[in-house]
């Protein structure tokens, strides 16, 4: 029955007018893949079962003009995943102008990560590794997805609908576009977004943004470049790191947006101080190994070596965002010194992201405030703050409303016990709170919040006193509370802990003002 259908398939592209020559036509037919895991998780606009007598219902002509995907019934594992190919020359057209595979355009198919430690490539210790066969499935998975994303960006730069494709899943980007509406929300579920644009949150929510407040169009940056920036971006985030991937950096560059709209922020900031804010957000984490710095330098990773010890992941980070802003030349429009001074200014922004300087920063801000000399009519104030909300982002999972926190909460924990474990295998010693046989999620995340956390949205608090800080805090407190009672050891009754968080959720603000 397969055999039959991909046979009729042929036989309709072999038969089209304006076709290529016969060998490069069965080149270009349809092609069977097995069927990857995220199209069996989804719902598609054609789906149907092999085993079902509904199989040949479909006329295998009308199929074959198709412009989207073809995805069978779940339960099916069976099934052949079929890519109509040549059927959309505009996709084509962008796909090889936008999305094109790096070993396309001379780069390494691989990304140019931070793997080598030990003699032992990263990749081969996380036990979600790719191997080497889901490379031409991760491929498969940028096509599927492509003309969808296609759609949301065209959406986001105003264009016209002139001929609309006929895309697979048309509705999940009705849904995508609703949730930006409420991007400014506190309770915004970046989970759930990053299902809707299937794995593109990043590059979608940077798009939307960097178009609310009129950035391209004032900086007159190339849409190309910026699009092209974003994918390689998204693409350079492990994404098999629990913690440290691309949803990571987008719910911290939502995070962001969120502080760029209180009101002392939004009344001093430049445009130029937003945009680095969001390319900062973006980029903060950016080819994050999954280990922290202590783990390079007892390993003595070249990393460690190169940055002598000193912010060696926030420099990498940095370094690798330039990397990308130059490989991509998406400021070669500017000024030389323009360009290198907004380099200067992403850099100094992700170095302050570095945990190990957080008392440094937080005595800084303690003291700004207690004297009330913060001026951010003055540039370097301004940078000051932006570094100080960067901060906060970074680390604001705590201060999420539960269900978001604790999924956020799971993943970091996961992360680092899986650093323990590599470092039990290979015999070194196991840094504080990797240990999963001397620590629980709840033993981390209390005292995160307890050390890390409350010091410095208190601070935050004293210095945009708004809905937003309050509401901030009061999930803090909450998710604090639960942690506790998760505790074997913990006192009180849970009936006493529900009705004390009843009375919280009862006092709590339900976010900030919408955008």
């Amino acid at each position: 029955m397969r055999k039959r259908f991909l046979k009729d398939i042929k036989k309709t592209q072999a038969s089209s007018s304006a076709g290529p020559e016969p060998s490069e036509k069965r080149r270009k037919g349809a092609r069977a893949w097995p069927v990857p895991k995220h199209v069996l998780s989804r719902r598609g606009a054609i789906s149907f079962s092999s085993s079902s007598s509904l199989f040949g219902a479909p006329d295998p002509r009308q199929l074959a003009q198709r412009r989207g995907a073809i995805s069978y019934d779940s339960s099916d594992q069976t099934a052949l995943y079929i890519r109509m190919l040549g059927a959309c020359v505009i996709f084509k057209q962008l796909f090889s102008r936008d999305v094109r595979v790096r070993s396309q355009v001379g780069f390494e198919p691989e990304r140019r990560g931070s793997h080598p430690y030990l003699g032992v490539d990263f990749r081969t210790l996380h036990s979600r590794a790719e191997s080497a066969g889901s490379i031409p499935a991760r491929r498969i998975r940028r096509l599927f997805s492509f003309q969808r994303h296609l759609l949301s960006s065209r959406f986001l730069r105003g264009a016209p609908h002139l001929n609309p494709l006929h895309i697979l899943d048309e509705d999940y980007c009705g849904q995508a576009k609703c949730m930006l509406e409420k991007v400014g929300s506190w309770n915004f579920d970046i989970f759930f977004f990053d299902r809707l644009t299937n794995g593109n949150s990043l590059v979608t929510l940077t798009l939307y943004l960097l178009s609310h407040y009129g950035l391209i169009e004032l900086f007159q940056l190339d849409m190309v470049k910026v699009h092209r920036f974003l994918v390689l971006v998204q693409e350079d985030y492990h994404n098999h790191n629990p913690y440290h991937n691309s949803v990571h950096a987008a719910d911290v560059t939502q995070a962001m947006h969120c502080y760029l709209k209180e009101p002392k922020l939004a009344k001093s900031l430049t445009s130029c101080d937003i945009l680095l804010g969001i390319l900062a957000a973006v980029t903060h984490d950016l080819d994050h190994p999954g280990v922290n710095q202590p783990f390079l330098i007892k390993t003595n990773h070249y990393l460690a070596a190169l940055y002598r010890n000193t912010s060696v992941l926030e420099n990498h980070h940095w370094r690798s965002a330039v990397g990308l802003l130059r490989e991509t030349k998406l400021f070669s429009h500017l000024p030389a010194e323009d360009s290198l001074n907004m380099e200067r200014q992403l850099g100094s922004l992700i170095l302050a992201t570095d945990i190990s300087r957080q008392n440094e920063y937080l005595s800084k801000f303690r003291a700004h405030l207690d004297q009330e000399d913060l001026c951010l009519g003055n540039a370097s104030h301004r940078h000051f703050i932006l570094q100080m909300a960067l901060k906060c982002a970074d680390i604001c999972n705590p201060c999420r409303p539960w269900e978001l926190s604790k999924q956020w909460s799971e993943k970091v924990t996961e992360e680092f016990f899986h650093q323990g474990d590599i470092e039990k295998k290979h015999k070194l010693e196991v840094s504080p709170l990797c240990d999963s046989e001397t620590n629980s999620i709840a033993d981390v995340q209390i005292g995160f919040m307890t050390y890390v956390v409350e010091p410095l949205f208190a601070e935050w608090a004293r210095f945009s006193d708004t809905r937003l800080s309050q509401t901030m805090l009061g999930h803090l407190c909450l998710n604090k509370a639960s942690w506790n009672a998760m505790q074997p050891e913990a006192s009180g009754s849970s009936e006493e802990l529900e009705s004390e968080q009843e009375a919280s959720s009862r006092a709590l603000p339900q976010g900030s003002p919408q955008s």
